[in-house]
């Protein structure tokens, strides 16, 4: 049985004493013997202290405070065993100070250890013999090591040049050697007041620069633990701050920082201390364990690591949250905390170190209004008072808001910190109709000019959003609000959390009715100014998501939230219902236009049978853009806002009374003569152009535009003087980011599942596709691709190996499944990706369609994914008449119009059953294929 290991610090560091001693004494062993007790050492308790930490018997904080000393003890010993070898162990002439983190007695596992080698002038030879033996030796152990060496002056100069410097300095804590030059140094670095608001000021400043490099969202789903907005360097600089402002005097006298610094400086309450406390320790375990997942200094929290981490702190599925979800949300939480303190604690630490300025002087009617609400105007900023009533009258806090509101004023940072010290008193607003109507008109806010954003001044509603979802008013007013503060979904579609996701939508929103989006949305802007129900439409963009992570589809319990959330907020019967109704379809347009064919009329006249109203289609139409402009900034191109804008005029033209299923004929016609008009303008005979329009049935007919219409006839006709078995065209289209593939081929069992093969094999990703057999047995199929950026293929080089690789396919040249399986090798998905779940789902609707069977089929995407699940679909004696691609993070979501080998639905369910089991077979393959990858 082994000796148990202790990880007491004076233990730790007799226990390596000791082995020095029983090899021979410090100073006569050997280095490669010292090496060799120092690297046993280290190993023996690294090890003990990650089994204590793995299962739970050390707390994150103790771990990294625990590895400190640990490092301390190794430092001091080796630099103990050099200077004897140099015969100055009694006197060194030198001190080793760590600095930075390490400096403040915490290290994770694979941390860079900052040593700074304080030093007198001039340099000797001998010193420095020292400092390279303790360095070598070191780097020879496996460890991280940077380090300076400066004199006092050095030292002093550096700091005063470099911000980075002297924080790192601010920390500095001596580990061996000269303790007369350690305290000389600390007496020359203490700052006086002046000097210590200027450091503030800059780590204020370096913060917000950080923010920006690593994402100013602290909600983004895979966060930077250590450098991310909400993470432990934002809490390191709250200590900091502290220490400059507060003192202590001199350098850091402490071992270790169990606590932050900050929380035992008499600035904060009990309550907001222990909620420091927490997250510091919360956020160490986090990256410790990390570092030892990794095996690395590894601080980014991505998808594959989630799950492990959340499972080893022990976060288990409850209801339908499963337990991944549940660690993310207390992290985001977390970190909401860590913004909330750094917003109450920052004016805090200013007042302290400078006092408050006087109020300045206003006019009469501003100071009624200002003593109304409890305010004051402190150097341009409306502040509240000192002595304000917001304990008792919490309704002076939302009139201290609608202050700034109505007379743009910018926020002083001690209203941030009064509403969060005060946001339980948020409840009681909830009895008060005044408070609420506020609250909705500070929600609805138009986005007002830049200059007011640049001034710092709350300038739409997005911004007050934020505003009162940060300080908790938004969550204790509205309930259901609080419980979507900090939830995400484990996938990579949605890259913000959905309390975020909301207030971004009410951003693009506000965009949109300014101009801002004019030239990529003309529509969009256009409708918002013809909007009759504005509140309502955009309190049904801030809740649309409200009742995600309950269970259940969210439309549908979302709509029930707002019959009594919409009342709260001061809104009438009829802007409830609006509100309701929109919060229930908010997904109906998207998942038409991506997943159905809007070619089809039986889409466009069930779409408008649920509408009812072109106020409504309007109102769906800005929240559908808005809420996909939020989700991700990839998501969002110019071929999903074309078919969006398509769908919105043919929904509109039958709310206006100008479609009806009966006209299909008509239409049909009325496509044939624009056709022959044209053609006949081109200069084409009437024998040509006749022979073009009887090949066409009506779906084709109905599909295509009269340009395209002509163009393809063009094709035809070509086709047939040169008597080619196959024509391509491709035709780019920047504006709508694709690019538009027409093929003219013998029709053949199999032909959509050859050329999707070649597409992917090229990297075209197929967004839409109509295929279209002609009378005389010809295919005319159109596809539209993207690159793999989301854009359109232009260049000559480009659209020649488009063209190639279809061509070889179709004439059997090609090995499409080789070639893919070679694509899938070079493509596989990160770790990342492959540790979230796609469950596979087939969905065969008979409904959708009068003359189609639609399939819509769920799974992971990849490359020749299209290619197996429509090989599949021909195999079962199915004809594809359209596509419709859309893929959602790693999802794809592809909808097929079939019918089978007579032109008809799928009707028996033993013929379903087997459809459905073929495809599912190809989509468990491809999630097996990719979890495997790489």
């Amino acid at each position: 049985m082994r000796d148990p290991i202790s990880t007491n610090a004076n233990d730790m560091r007799h226990h390596l004493a000791t082995a020095m001693t029983a090899a021979g004494g410090v100073g006569e062993i050997a280095r490669e013997e010292a090496i060799g007790i120092f690297r046993r050492h280290l190993g023996r308790h690294y090890g003990e202290i990650r089994r204590l930490f793995e299962t739970r018997k050390m707390k994150g904080i103790a771990a990294a405070g625990t590895l400190a000393a640990l490092t301390d003890g190794v430092i001091a010993t080796l630099a103990q065993f050099v200077s004897t070898k140099h015969g100055a162990a009694d006197s060194p002439s030198f001190c080793i100070c760590a600095t930075g983190g390490y400096g403040a007695g915490l290290l994770a596992p694979f941390s860079d250890i900052d040593l700074l080698f304080l030093t007198v002038d001039p340099l000797t030879p001998d010193v420095t013999a020292q400092i390279e033996y303790i360095l070598y030796f070191l780097w020879d152990l496996g460890l991280r090591v940077g380090h300076a060496t400066r004199s006092v002056e050095g030292c002093l100069q550096a700091a005063a040049d470099d911000l980075t410097i002297r924080t790192t300095l601010l920390d500095a804590r001596r580990l061996w050697g000269s303790r007369a030059l350690y305290e000389e140094f600390g007496q020359h670095f203490n700052p006086d007041r002046a000097a210590a608001a200027t450091f503030i000021r800059e780590k204020m400043n370096e913060r917000e620069m950080r923010h920006l490099r690593f994402s100013a969202n602290p909600h983004m789903v895979e966060p930077n633990v250590k450098e991310g907005p909400g993470g432990l360097r934002d809490l390191q600089t709250l200590n900091w701050m502290c220490r400059a402002a507060l003192g202590p005097s001199g350098l850091n006298p402490a071992a270790t920082q169990d606590d932050p610094v900050f929380t035992s400086c008499g600035l904060l309450t009990a309550q907001e201390a222990n909620r420091a406390r927490r997250a510091w320790n919360f956020l160490w375990t986090v990256r410790i364990h990390l570092h030892y997942i990794a095996g690395r200094a590894d601080e980014r929290l991505l998808f594959d690591m989630q799950p492990v981490v959340g499972g080893r702190m022990g976060y288990t599925g409850h209801g339908r949250q499963v337990g991944v979800e549940r660690f993310m949300r207390h992290y985001f939480l977390t970190a909401r905390e860590v913004s909330r303190l750094t917003q109450v604690l920052e004016p805090a630490i200013m007042g302290h170190l400078l006092g408050l300025p006087a109020p300045d002087p206003v006019g009469e009617r501003l100071a009624e209004e200002l003593d109304a609400c409890d305010g004051q105007m402190l150097e341009g900023q409306l502040a509240p008072k000192p002595d304000n009533r917001f304990e008792t009258e919490p309704g002076r806090m939302i009139a201290l808001l609608d202050c700034a509101r109505r007379h743009g004023l910018r926020l002083h940072p001690l209203v941030r910190q009064q509403l969060i010290r005060h946001e339980r008193q948020g409840i009681a607003l909830r009895a008060d109709p005044a408070a609420t109507r506020i609250v909705a008109s500070l929600l609805c806010q138009p986005t007002g000019a830049e200059e007011a954003e640049d001034r710092g001044i709350l300038s739409s509603g997005a911004d007050w959003a934020a505003l009162l979802s940060e300080t908790g008013l938004l969550g204790a007013l509205l309930p259901d609000w609080s419980r979507i503060v900090g939830q995400m979904q484990f996938d990579t579609y949605h890259i913000y959390t959905v309390d975020v996701h909301s207030i971004e939508a009410l951003k693009v929103l506000g965009l949109i009715e300014q101009g801002k989006m004019a030239d990529e949305i003309p529509l969009a802007y256009t409708l918002a100014h013809d909007i009759q129900s504005r509140r309502a439409l955009y309190i049904a963009t801030l809740i649309h998501d409200i009742a995600k992570g309950r269970g259940g589809d969210h439309s549908e319990l979302g709509s029930e939230v707002a019959l009594h959330l919409c009342p709260a907020l001061g809104l009438d019967m009829e802007e409830t219902e609006t509100v309701s109704w929109l919060v229930l379809h908010h997904l109906l347009l998207s998942q038409t236009a991506f997943r159905r064919d809007i070619d089809d009329p039986r889409t466009i006249l069930d779409l408008a049978d649920t509408i009812q109203s072109p106020e409504r289609l309007r109102l769906l139409f800005l929240l559908t853009i808005a809420d996909m402009r939020a989700v991700n900034p990839t998501v969002w191109n110019a071929w999903k806002a074309t078919l969006l804008r398509e769908i919105y005029t043919r929904v509109a033209e039958v709310l206006e009374g100008g479609m009806a299923a009966e006209e299909r004929d008509v239409r049909v016609e009325r496509a044939k003569e624009l056709a022959r008009d044209g053609l006949l303008r081109q200069g084409l005979s009437k024998e040509k152009i006749e022979h073009f329009l009887n090949l066409g049935y009506a779906g084709y007919w109905l599909g295509f535009d009269a340009d395209t219409h002509m163009r393809h006839a063009r094709l035809v006709i070509e086709s047939d003087i040169d008597n080619a078995p196959l024509t391509i065209e491709a035709l780019p289209i920047p504006s709508r980011d694709v690019t538009e593939i027409t093929i003219l081929s013998a029709d053949h069992p199999g032909l959509f599942s050859r050329i999707a093969g070649a597409l992917a094999v090229a990297g075209a990703s197929i967004v839409d596709a109509r295929i279209h057999t002609l009378s005389d047995g010809m295919a005319l199929d159109t596809f539209w691709v993207q690159d793999p950026f989301g854009s359109a293929f232009e260049t000559p080089q480009q659209l020649t190996r488009l063209h190639t690789l279809v061509e070889q396919s179709l004439a059997g040249k090609l090995n499409v499944d080789r070639e893919i399986e070679r694509a899938n090798i070079h493509r596989h998905p990160g770790r990342r990706v492959r540790a979230i779940h796609v469950p596979p789902r087939v969905v065969i609707d008979n409904n959708a369609s009068d003359r189609h069977t639609v399939i819509e089929v769920n799974g992971r995407d990849r490359a020749g994914l299209l290619h197996d699940v429509t090989q599949a679909i021909s195999e079962q004696s199915l004809q594809i008449a359209s596509a419709h691609v859309t893929t959602y993070g790693i999802r794809a979501v592809d909808v097929f119009y079939v019918r089978d080998l007579f032109g008809l639905k799928l009707t028996d369910d033993k013929r379903i059953a087997a459809v459905r089991a073929a495809i599912l077979d190809v989509l468990r393959e491809s999630d097996s294929l990719a979890v495997s990858a790489a």
